[in-house]
């Protein structure tokens, strides 16, 4: 039970791994199992607080596309970040292999393609420290775990089991795959999986035609998009149903739109994924229910989604319809 008290190493990956405190503030409530309830309402401090966050209907595109539009408000999780459940999942891991001990070192990163990637440099600076572990989040299948035991049977338990499909975009993958997973075999294969993917990636044309091929040059949104099937992917690839593409017009436009009908203050990987909910909606037809997932809130990055001058830069600006452009309120 999670009985190390963790300082994180993080490299270059903090606020992807809900920036690191929130791991040391695990490590620091580890006598606790996670979603434990007490008297029907509590949790065991910070752990316990992890998962079972609201399933948000969003009135205004439910009701434009005739569709139920749910989004899961990931942001709500302690740390602030879908991250919270991977990160659970994969320090539980390590102390079950005794990887990891008391007063141990966790160091995770990102991406992949060189030997002096983050991945590869988090692996050897683990290697290089006594009672230290990489999590490897890209490729340690208790990533995608997480979701199968957790994220999926929330959504199936919220929804009654009347959900149609399911979307979001990947990064490690474990999000998209454990939720699909869980979803197909509780409902014998009816509701279907679609991976949203922003421009830069080779996922959406790999689930369409077959073939490893980038869509599109980059993308605005952080961390999700990927150059390779990582392997909490691989096992669920062929679940898909479909992929859908965002560029990231789409994506910065419901950034500001979210937050002017919803009161939802959310990223553009979150926006995304409410994009490609819309559009699976609309393949679907009227009265079908798709959710989705809000991975984490807009603060983190707000100096550049709501400045004028970075919206410029990266040709965005005309993207944000008149009467949403009082929301660009930094420089």
């Amino acid at each position: 039970m999670l009985k190390s008290a963790i300082r994180p190493v993080v490299a270059g990956f903090s606020s992807r791994l809900s920036h690191g405190v929130a791991v040391r503030a695990m490590a620091a409530t580890s006598h606790a199992e996670p979603n434990l309830s007490i008297g029907g309402s509590e949790v065991h401090g910070f752990v316990g607080a992890i998962g079972n966050t609201p399933l948000i209907r969003l009135a205004k595109l439910s009701d434009e596309t005739g569709c139920n539009i749910l989004a899961k408000a990931e942001f709500m999780s302690p740390g602030g970040s879908i991250k919270d459940r991977a990160a659970l999942f994969l320090v539980k891991d390590a102390e079950t292999k005794g990887l990891l001990q008391p007063g141990g070192t966790v160091v995770e990163a990102v991406a992949f393609d060189n030997p002096q990637n983050y991945n590869h440099q988090a692996k050897r600076h683990a290697e290089s420290l006594e009672n230290a572990v990489w999590t490897n989040q890209f490729d340690n299948t208790a990533n995608r775990e997480a979701h199968i035991k957790t994220t999926g049977p929330e959504i199936w338990r919220q929804t009654n089991g009347k959900i149609d499909a399911f979307t979001c975009a990947t990064g490690t993958g474990g999000t998209l795959a454990g939720t699909v997973r869980y979803l197909k075999e509780i409902s014998d294969g009816r509701v279907k999986g679609y991976l949203a993917d922003p421009p830069g990636s080779v996922l959406y044309k790999l689930v369409e035609t077959g073939k490893i091929e980038r869509e599109g040059t980059g993308s605005i949104t952080e961390g999700i998009g990927q150059g390779r099937v990582t392997s909490n992917l691989a096992p669920d690839l062929e679940l898909l149903d479909g992929a859908v593409h965002i560029p990231d017009v789409e994506s910065i436009k419901m950034v500001y739109r979210l937050l002017d009908e919803e009161g939802l203050y959310v990223g553009a990987s979150s926006a995304l994924n409410v994009v490609a909910a819309v559009e699976v909606a609309k393949r679907l037809g009227k009265g079908s229910t798709v959710v989705t997932m809000l991975c984490d809130g807009a603060y983190r990055y707000q100096t550049r989604l709501f400045s004028r001058v970075w919206l410029q830069s990266k040709k965005l600006d005309s993207a944000i319809p008149d009467h949403l452009q009082k929301y660009v309120v930094l420089p």
